[in-house]
């Protein structure tokens, strides 16, 4: 029986998500791809009960493929969920920019309601990745989204969602046997606070299944996938391709065990993770079909031998770097090209920035503040950065809400704006000053955010108690930088 889990009022999805990514590498290069044929292949997975499917809007034709099964191929149409991706470029987002996406979308897909719209953000340095969820939650009011998910969040970046109120049912990040990042943060925070983890790249494209098993080393250079481009390079990263091995025969005693495939255990470890609502395993449609190796998913359990075996293989992997999403904003990029080059041309500053006197260079953001008390969001001069006091705002919001942690989190990624706005980067912050307005509540949960966003740099910092104009402040941050290299 194929296990379901409801994300919202009125979407109820299976646990094993099929992945349409797929339809986008099979186009690649000028190719074109039979979309009547790669529509009636979604069928066989329907009828086994595999009835969710997952896309996007850069995922090729994938989004007309299930408009077509969907509507002209489907035996019960409204059995089949699908859910979809709106990937805008960083920058500024209008009400029409939303519209237009959802809009095409809809068109595409064939309907007027979107099960689910899950929305990834390119950089969180710049804030208007807010007025996308804000603009998202209106149009989903209006009732052409059934629920609003993320894709690609960190775990600090959806507790600002969160904490400021983004009614979010779902995140989808990476996550599998090499890439445990989920369990950490992640998933914990998302269990408590009511949001379903979709974890895709389960098989690792592949790699993680009987044909890899006692394999020579790829040529790394030569993969014939994006999806083999991509996780190639998290193998790399978690230590290579021999402790990989090690994996790899681990699962595959477990997999002769219960007598299924090495891709089933690894997908059902994902699953088994508390937080994980559902795994997404890609399909090449009409090319190979998984739909009775997907089945058989629920058709066994992992014992406590299973799992020992399997947690002693992992402990000769490294882990990944960093938190989720992480891959798509820091180095080192775990992309099929190594970079952002085949997703994004530039990154537009996040504040204007206009030549001051003698020499400076102002970064302002807009507010009427700035021009009523006289200052801005930052100056350089020369090779150096003068941050102004932060808050947690964003035009007219509050951001964070009661969550210290969020507002800290926040607080940071506007002094990264500001950074990068006037040349800089928060690896170049010298000094940090955080006032607190509640020291005795407060000062675990917004050191332990400074802690995260800092770690790696050791800033010299003072933290004081001090009264913040506006009750919704819980934390106020300067910071100064030196760019000089």
């Amino acid at each position: 029986m194929i296990e379901r889990v409801t994300l919202a009022p009125g979407l109820t999805i299976s646990r094993a998500l099929t992945g349409l990514w797929q339809i986008a590498d099979m186009e690649r290069d000028g190719r074109t791809l039979d979309l009547d044929a790669a529509a009636r292949a979604m069928r066989p997975y329907a009828e086994a009960g595999l009835t969710t499917f997952d896309m996007a809007d850069h995922y090729g034709s994938a989004e007309i493929v299930a408009g077509k099964f969907r509507r002209g191929i489907a035996s019960d149409p409204a059995a089949v969920q699908c859910l979809t991706k709106w990937v805008p470029e960083p920058g500024p987002v209008s009400a029409a920019d939303v519209r237009a996406a959802i809009d095409r979308a809809c068109e595409r897909l064939q309907t007027d309601t979107i099960d689910l719209l899950q929305f990834h953000a390119w950089t969180f340095a710049d804030p208007r990745w807010l007025d996308a969820l804000w603009l998202l939650e209106a149009e989903r009011d209006a009732g052409r989204l059934r629920a609003i998910g993320v894709t690609n969040f960190d775990t600090a970046h959806l507790r600002i969602a969160i904490a400021s109120g983004i009614r979010l049912v779902s995140n989808q990040v990476s996550g599998s046997l090499v890439d445990r990042r989920f369990t950490h943060k992640l998933a914990p925070y998302a269990a408590a606070h009511g949001v379903g983890v979709l974890c895709y790249g389960t098989v690792l494209g592949g790699f993680l299944s009987e044909c890899w098993l006692g394999a020579p080393e790829p040529n790394w250079d030569a993969l014939e996938t994006w999806s083999q481009m991509k996780y190639g390079r998290f193998i790399r990263a978690a230590g290579g391709w021999e402790p990989f091995q090690g994996l790899l025969r681990a699962v595959h005693a477990v997999a002769k065990k219960h007598d299924v495939s090495i891709a089933t255990v690894a997908s059902r470890w994902v699953l088994d993770q508390p937080g994980v609502a559902g795994v997404i395993v890609g399909a090449r449609l009409s090319h190979s079909q998984h739909v009775a190796d997907t089945a058989r998913l629920f058709a066994f359990t992992l014992d406590s031998d299973d799992r020992a075996l399997i947690a002693t293989a992992q402990e000769a992997l490294a882990n990944i770097p960093g938190d989720c999403g992480d891959e798509y904003r820091t180095p080192p990029y775990l992309t099929a090209s190594g970079d952002l080059s085949h997703h994004l041309s530039n990154f537009p500053a996040p504040f204007s920035t206009r030549p001051g006197h003698d020499g400076r260079t102002l970064a302002l953001s807009g507010t009427v503040w700035e021009p009523m008390a006289g200052y801005s969001r930052a100056v350089r001069k020369g090779d150096r950065v003068y941050v102004s006091g932060t808050t947690a705002t964003h035009g007219s919001h509050a951001i964070g809400g009661a969550d210290a942690a969020a507002q800290t989190h926040f607080c940071i990624d506007k002094i990264a704006g500001a950074l990068q706005s006037l040349g800089g980067r928060l690896d170049d912050v010298v000094r940090t000053r955080v006032f607190v307005a509640n020291v005795e509540r407060d000062w675990e949960a917004v050191a332990r955010a400074h802690g995260e966003r800092f770690g790696h740099i050791l800033p010299a910092n003072t933290m004081v108690q001090a009264p913040l104009i506006g009750d919704e402040y819980l934390v106020e941050i300067e910071a100064d930088a030196d760019l000089a290299r």
